[in-house]
């Protein structure tokens, strides 16, 4: 996989189960349970995603089952009810899709995720054609880099245009890194760590650098 900033399309899983509008309740169920997923896209025509059905979706139909709402369910949870009466993905599925785009990064996509408090996101193209689709599981696929791939990006991304990749060591351990040497501008230490915090993978950073300065002091 590339340099960082990674992208959607680095880590979303290509194979997606999707179903049409007109795809009954039961169908809905039965593929989830089929291919273990919480939600399905729900497309039109050659592939173009309208909605997205997740298993919150289809709670309601039985939490209602015999049950009478009351009138503040009624006014409060209209969009439960209505899904509750629902026979089809159409009728059911939550609309607009929330979805992202393969050039997205993968922070843009935890964003996405964390806000909207979703396990998944559709990967559709300009003409939100379905691409694949990407899982909280798959954004956490960079902190699977191996330390000396950390480590070499670091060296080539980070400490080489700043002109200090002589000076300073960049050690990467279960994802930690640890930047040790002299360096003759302290002032560039913050600019360092959020450079290294931006390395895909990355996963705290420890600091052990010393003034160029007090270094030849002390020789």
């Amino acid at each position: 996989m590339p340099d960082s900033p990674y992208k959607v399309s680095d880590v979303m899983t290509h194979t997606v189960v999707a179903i049409g509008r007109d795809a009954p309740f039961k169908e809905v169920v039965e593929l989830m349970q089929q291919w273990k997923v919480s939600s399905l896209p729900v497309l039109e025509g050659e592939g173009r995603v309208v909605g997205v059905v997740s298993e919150a979706d289809l709670l309601p139909k039985e939490e209602f089952r015999d049950d009478d709402p009351t009138r503040y369910d009624v006014l409060r949870r209209l969009s439960d009810l209505a899904k509750a009466g629902a026979v089809s993905a159409g009728e059911m599925m939550s609309t607009p899709a929330v979805t992202v785009h393969p050039d997205a990064t993968v922070a843009e996509a935890a964003r996405i995720m964390a806000q909207r408090r979703i396990k998944h996101l559709p990967v559709v193209d300009r003409s939100d054609l379905l691409q694949g689709i990407v899982s909280r599981s798959d954004l956490l696929k960079v902190f699977l880099r191996a330390d000396e791939e950390i480590a070499d990006e670091i060296r080539r991304t980070v400490l080489a245009p700043l002109s200090v990749a002589a000076a300073l060591s960049s050690d990467v351990t279960g994802g930690v890194v640890t930047l040790r040497g002299p360096l003759r501008d302290t002032a560039l230490v913050p600019v360092l760590a959020r450079a290294v915090r931006a390395v895909e993978g990355v996963i705290d950073i420890r600091i052990d650098i010393n003034s160029a300065q007090e270094s030849g002091t002390s020789a």
